[in-house]
């Protein structure tokens, strides 16, 4: 483990001030200076700060959970307004767990929670990009028009102008259809932005994959651990191209037509 990961699991200091201190020169491994990146066997090695040895716990096992929250709930492990939170929906998790990138309050679906700072930070990273799906129903009627806005960058209220995302008619109905979206991007609350700007109501945004990680049957409040395979998924399927520096006036360049089921209405 990296030394500065050992120091913050064992509550010495937060990853930032423990790498901090090793950069300094506060801490040595075995006797010697540690190194920024270092990595380190809890169980063999001695570690001190500032001449004093740190007393390391074995290596906690590292968990990697599915949760479908539901609408209702924040994407927080406490809430000071005293709003439900999803930290209530994990309780029963021998580890303190937190949540890999957020949903608001009146979305739901999957969400992904760890106790691995690094595997967090990777996902997460401004860098790297995991494509996520939502099952979203909007009214009124969804245009053609609308459709390909989706599907080609959509300018929200602030400027900023999305990625390409990909955008199908699944359920076509009066007064109400149902979108799948998938985006590759991590702005906050960004599929209803998307549909907002483009004059839709979004009655429900529900999440059901991100990357290779489905939510399949797994009922509203409930989690599961994510199997190995699919942890390793999700690392090869983050795509560390990164578009260029956004000013809202960039245009996205057009896909092909999007795929539709059904019959999109005018």
């Amino acid at each position: 483990m990296r030394i500065h990961k050992v120091l913050s699991e064992n509550g010495v200091a937060s990853l930032r001030k423990a790498e901090e201190w090793v950069a300094a020169g506060r801490v040595t491994v075995n006797g010697h200076p540690a190194h920024v990146g270092q990595d380190i066997d809890p169980a063999r090695d001695i570690v001190c700060v500032d001449g004093e040895r740190v007393a390391l716990q074995k290596r906690q096992k590292l968990w990697y959970l599915a949760l479908n929250k539901p609408r209702g709930y924040v994407t927080t492990m406490r809430d000071e307004l005293g709003r439900r939170c999803v930290a209530q929906l994990v309780a029963d998790v021998p580890a303190r767990v937190y949540p890999v990138g957020r949903l608001d309050k009146d979305s739901e679906g999957l969400l992904l929670l760890t106790n691995d700072g690094d595997f967090a930070n990777f996902i997460l990273h401004p860098r790297n990009h995991v494509a996520k799906t939502y099952r979203v129903t909007v009214r009124p009627a969804v245009s053609e028009e609308q459709l390909v806005a989706l599907s080609t960058g959509v300018t929200l209220e602030d400027g900023y102008t999305t990625a390409p995302a990909q955008a199908e008619v699944e359920t076509d109905e009066p007064n109400r259809v149902v979108l799948r979206i998938t985006i590759s991007e991590g702005k906050n609350r960004q599929v209803r932005r998307m549909c907002e700007a483009l004059g839709l109501e979004v009655v429900r945004l529900r999440r059901v994959s991100i990357g290779p990680v489905k939510l399949g049957m797994l009922r509203p409040g409930k989690w599961r651990e994510l199997k190995p395979i699919e942890v390793g998924a999700l690392r090869l399927a983050v795509v560390t191209a990164p578009r260029a520096g956004n000013t809202g006036t960039s245009k996205a360049k057009k896909p092909a037509a999007p795929a539709v089921r059904g019959h999109a209405k005018k």
